[in-house]
């Protein structure tokens, strides 16, 4: 159960960070995913008004923080703001990265994953992994392992749950498990338990000519941000490390720039309220702020509230089985029990 049960679809982040500020005042915070207009910059804008000791914000391309960064010092000119340069599909970018912010702190109390991408057409990253697969877990999966060791140093003197990893899924992640026998989604075949659902609806069963269905490859994207935190969960709490997953909304960002007309149609048909950046915003601070938690069961959340995904985000066997993959993936092994 949640601090605030009336939080709800249309809570406006703004009123969370009022209401948990002493959970923003003094620390050190990293959002990814940080662009004008978007979930990131309204995620940023919050915590800053609540007087954190350093806003880390971490983005592909440097102009989009500048003009975030501009807008958080006229507005709170208090606060201290770092940018990062940090593009999840590349691996040697998201190491740079890690190193970056390594220089600018010893200790990170929260970390937001925020950022991600949704595309419908066949695109890999340098690795030669499929993009969404690659950028929206592969790039968080690798940059918080090699953050860890900033989380631990937070959490030695953070109450117990305190320090938290938030990470952005989506009510997509419904639609396809991980597919481990083809998560390049290149046509192999896969037994039915990896298989996407079926049938899919009206564009969303629409593939490019290559076969390539970006809707599925999304889902599985989002699918294994849960079972990251799942991972994540089993093996952290021992450091006084909380980890949660949410879905955000619906909300109308540079997210959905590569979708024709006909797809966007098709998310009005199942999601007929779209939020504001800043409602977009509420249920990640309240993933990463609410002390209510600490004592709650639970890993995901929608609208403010704990909520329950698909049962196929919820086994700790593919939670295993993701992680050792990425770890493959990345080439580096990381021990979460010790």
């Amino acid at each position: 159960m949640t601090t605030h049960q009336d939080y709800g679809l249309k809570t406006p982040g703004s009123e969370v960070a009022r209401a948990f500020a002493e959970r923003i005042r003094g620390k050190t915070i990293l959002v990814t995913g940080v662009s004008p207009k978007s979930i990131g910059s309204a995620t940023v804008l919050n915590l800053a008004s609540q007087g954190p000791g350093l806003l880390i914000l971490a983005s592909r391309t440097e102009a989009r923080l500048r003009e975030v960064a501009a807008q958080i010092a006229e507005k709170y000119p208090d606060t201290r703001v770092e940018i990062v340069i940090l593009d999840l599909g590349s691996q040697q970018s998201v190491r740079q990265a890690a190193v970056d912010v390594a220089a600018l702190t010893d200790k990170l109390d929260i970390l937001i994953n925020n950022a991600g991408v949704m595309v419908t057409s066949r695109k890999a990253t340098p690795e030669g992994i499929e993009q969404q697969f690659g950028t929206n877990h592969i790039g968080p999966f690798l940059f918080t392992n090699l953050l860890l060791p900033l989380l631990r140093k937070a959490a030695e003197s953070n109450p117990p749950g305190a320090t938290r990893i938030v990470s952005l899924s989506s009510a997509g992640h419904r639609l396809s498990p991980i597919r481990f026998s083809d998560y390049n989604l290149e046509g192999k075949p896969v037994p039915p338990e990896e298989d996407h659902v079926k049938p899919l609806q009206g564009a969303f069963a629409k593939c490019a000519p290559d076969g390539y269905n970006g809707i599925v490859a999304y889902a599985q994207s989002k699918t294994a941000n849960i079972l990251f935190t799942v991972y994540l969960q089993k093996h952290l709490t021992k450091f006084g490390i909380a980890a949660y997953t949410l879905h955000p909304g619906t909300i109308q960002t540079d997210l959905s720039r590569d979708q024709n007309d006909e797809l966007t149609a098709q998310f009005y048909k199942v999601a007929p309220y779209w939020k504001t950046p800043d409602e977009g915003s509420a249920t990640t601070l309240v993933a990463a702020l609410d002390p209510a938690l600490d004592d709650a069961k639970g890993l995901y959340l929608v609208d403010c509230q704990l909520a329950e995904p698909a049962p196929h985000t919820r086994d700790s066997i593919s939670a295993d089985r993701l992680w050792k993959l990425s770890e493959d993936l990345v080439g580096e092994k990381f021990s979460l029990r010790g």
